[in-house]
């Protein structure tokens, strides 16, 4: 059921799945995607006993911003706010968080930044990055990145901005092995990406990582700093990631044991791109359940 609520700086538009009175999961959809890709997830979560929050982030579908004078910024600290601050709207104190691309940035900076909050993370296609910090990747790596390095152009920028939907649609057509989605399912998809604040969301999100000047908003210096001290996390993680992931190399995850105090685990999908929870939604509700049932309730 599609919900609103009001934060400081947002009206979040959410889904609202299972009991009340069940252990909490936010789910936290990618870039470009939106919450319908969470469907099965949800169900089969909702079958075992949990309660499913799932947000359109910020910029995506509904969601909107209260005032046009806030800062559109698409930082990880941004997006674990505003999850935060729904998670606290709803009342509810502890949960897990199951996140992808986008999401799983989200996911690993809660875990950071409220580990009191946390029981578990689910982190799909995107590797976990000490501090929050960007680095210049390998060429190979770069060359992947060219959607990124597209916008830090004005030509680019303008691009983006004249068809947004069809620059998801780029990302969708070459991230993964092809036949996973049909045209009725990106087209419902993409409605979410004709929010008026989703191209400025993403701009600012990918620009800020490798240019100055780009909008901040001071409400999130603290956890920025924050954030930038932390190299590893306490809270139990599931990693997942599409083998054939032709957006974030499944290289770009190997050897992050280190990092995790509570328990670290990286699951490889052969044949899966870069939406591993829509492409192979079975084995990643196996996964996911699994993590949830041994390591939630500690």
């Amino acid at each position: 059921m599609l919900k609103k609520i009001r934060t400081e700086l947002l009206e979040i538009a959410f889904e609202d799945g299972g009991s009340i009175h069940s252990p909490a999961v936010l789910l936290l959809h990618g870039w470009p995607d939106a919450p319908r890709g969470w469907e099965h997830l949800a169900a089969r979560l909702q079958t075992e006993g949990w309660r499913t929050v799932i947000p359109y982030i910020r910029g995506s579908g509904q969601t909107r911003f209260l005032s046009e004078e806030t800062p559109r910024v698409g930082a990880g600290v941004a997006l674990a706010q505003d999850a935060l601050d729904l998670a606290d709207g709803l009342g509810i104190d502890r949960f897990a968080v199951v996140g992808h691309d986008w999401g799983a940035r989200a996911a690993y900076t809660m875990a950071a930044l409220f580990p009191e909050r946390i029981t578990t993370i689910s982190a799909l296609a995107l590797a976990y990055q000490p501090g929050g910090r960007f680095h210049v990747p390998s060429f190979e790596q770069s060359r992947r990145f060219w959607y990124q390095w597209f916008q830090c152009i004005e030509g680019g920028a303008e691009k983006v901005q004249e068809d947004p939907c069809g620059f998801a649609r780029i990302q969708w057509d070459t991230w993964s092995p092809s036949g996973w989605f049909d045209e009725a399912e990106f087209s419902r998809t993409a409605q979410s990406f004709l929010n008026p604040d989703w191209v400025p969301i993403t701009l600012n999100s990918y620009r800020s990582r490798w240019m100055k000047g780009e909008a901040w908003d001071a409400r999130y210096d603290d956890h920025q700093r924050k954030l930038e001290a932390i190299e590893r996390v306490s809270i139990p993680t599931l990693m997942i990631q599409g083998a054939d992931d032709r957006c974030d190399a499944p290289s770009q995850s190997e050897g992050k044991e280190r990092y995790f105090m509570a328990g670290y685990r990286r699951m490889l999908l052969d044949g899966v791109g870069h939406f591993p929870h829509r492409e192979s939604p079975d084995r990643v509700a196996d996964a996911i359940v699994l993590h949830l049932q041994e390591k939630a309730s500690r």
